[in-house]
């Protein structure tokens, strides 16, 4: 899976915003606001990967029970799914 070409990221503080510019293939218009972690997943999802390759770049990088960590990364694949905003 991957996100979908015409989704801008930019940091900010801790988190990430990501907005739809003109070539986003989503009829979603607004903007993404994104803690630490929820910018983590958008920037592995960044080039083609798999959830259990960005499950294992968690694990590597935050220090939490790979259960929480799993659904926290199911939550925000499904909330970047809603607004089709990732090609799976």
């Amino acid at each position: 899976m991957k996100l979908k070409e015409g989704f801008c990221t930019q940091k900010i503080a801790k988190g990430q915003v990501m907005v739809p510019i003109g070539s986003a293939d989503t009829d979603f218009r607004g903007i993404v606001r994104s803690n630490s972690t929820a910018a983590f997943v958008v920037d592995c999802l960044k080039e083609e990967t798999t959830r259990d390759e960005i499950l294992e770049k968690l694990k590597a990088t935050y220090d939490a029970p790979e259960d929480v960590m799993a659904k926290d990364l199911d939550d925000v694949l499904e909330k970047l799914d809603s607004i089709n905003a990732i090609n799976r």
